[in-house]
């Protein structure tokens, strides 16, 4: 059950994450005064893909405290980290965003974590 509470908290992070960045980029730049925080809020309702993202984060965030409350802290915030992993995979394949060599070995670095936190 513990990893299914994981892979339900990355996918759901990783999507949510994703379909942020993707409809916010499509969106262009907001300003950040009052004015710009309303449009945002327009912007939020009028997006399909943020409405989906906010449902993919609750979805999220109900695993990740199921998780948390039948599996210790200490393995429950490093195994959630896999998120950084499909993110990075999703930015390069999805987003066409550049992934150079240092954010590639941190990815990695990442993952040996996981895979150590695994055994």
């Amino acid at each position: 059950m513990k990893w299914l509470l994981v892979a339900i908290t990355v996918v759901a992070t990783a999507l949510s994450d994703l379909l942020q960045s993707y409809e916010l980029k499509r969106a262009g730049e907001q300003s950040v005064g009052a004015r710009g925080i309303a449009r945002l809020a327009r912007l939020v309702v009028e997006r399909r893909y943020l409405i989906l993202s906010i449902v993919c984060l609750a979805f999220s965030f109900f695993a990740f405290m199921a998780l948390v409350q039948s599996q210790p802290l200490s393995f429950a915030v490093p195994a959630s980290a896999a998120s950084f992993i499909l993110e990075t995979i999703a930015a390069k394949l999805v987003l066409h965003e550049q992934v150079g060599p240092r954010r590639a070995a941190g990815t990695l670095l990442v993952l040996g974590g996981i895979v150590l936190l695994a055994r």
